[in-house]
């Protein structure tokens, strides 16, 4: 992570709160794509899903390189815990989560517009890159033997997990639940776990920090994921719901399907 990627990067709803919701004005090309704003002193705070930080962070350079004067703000973690950041009253413009699911409790509680599915996302199964267990299936992940490390049910990964395990027809050999993807990855890398089940676009990431086991059953648990205004960016002032709008635009627009696709992301 570069220096101004880390300055750019917030740490959740204590240091969300501390950002000032202030405002850019904004509108799009007739292709969709942001247009030049000359917002000063602007910032936009986006949350979203731990698997959206390296793309995510490629799009927050090119959205500050067209509006000059404008922060975004990124928050990464867990898409349950973003949710309920965003429903404890967080001070947030935009919300892309890992799943529907997640995002529909936002939006039913009139926190967030309607939201704009931009990207899917499946699980793979990585171990550490001499596998010392052995891992040749999803069949391997029940045996006793094998210290699996998957997301918690309440996060968009593990319910996913939840549908590859039925989808399997065995029961996982689960030895912690993790709070995002991430943390699973990070605990597969560091060699605390024989196995994870991560999404393709963090195994793609790991490079060779992980090896990576094909597992058919993946296929039946697509995420989709969808990304909203926030109540929050429009009850501010109407500058700063429309800057958040061009976020929303140039993650759905051409750009932002080039860099999701080049992060691994599918198209919903």
């Amino acid at each position: 992570m570069t220096a101004a990627t880390g300055r750019r990067t917030v740490a959740g709803l204590a240091t969300a709160a501390l950002l000032a919701v202030t405002a850019a004005c904004g509108a799009t090309d007739a292709g969709g794509e942001p247009a030049s704003s000359g917002a000063e002193g602007r910032t936009l705070t986006v949350l979203a899903a731990a698997s959206l930080r390296d793309a995510f962070t490629r799009l927050a350079d090119d959205f500050e390189a067209e509006h000059e004067g404008v922060t975004v703000a990124l928050s990464f973690a867990g898409s349950s815990d973003l949710a309920d950041q965003v429903l404890a009253g967080a001070p947030a413009d935009v919300l892309a989560s890992a799943d529907e699911r997640t995002m529909d409790r936002v939006v039913e509680a009139g926190d967030a517009a309607e939201p704009v599915p931009f990207a899917t996302n499946t699980l793979t199964v990585v171990t550490p890159p001499d596998d010392p267990a052995g891992i040749t299936g999803a069949a391997d992940l029940a045996r006793e033997d094998v210290r699996l490390v998957v997301c918690a049910p309440r996060v968009p990964c593990g319910a996913a997990t939840d549908a590859v395990e039925d989808a399997a027809g065995v029961t996982f050999h689960r030895v912690s639940e993790e709070a995002s993807v991430t943390d699973v990855l990070g605990k597969v890398v560091s060699g605390e776990a024989d196995a994870g089940l991560v999404y393709v676009t963090d195994a793609a990431l790991a490079g060779e920090d992980v090896a990576v086991v094909d597992v058919p059953e993946a296929a039946a648990a697509v995420n989709t994921y969808p990304v909203a205004v926030l109540a929050a960016a429009s009850d501010a002032d109407p500058e700063q719901a429309a800057l958040a709008q061009e976020w929303v635009d140039l993650v759905t627009g051409a750009t932002g399907r080039a860099v999701l696709a080049d992060a691994g992301f599918g198209v919903p």
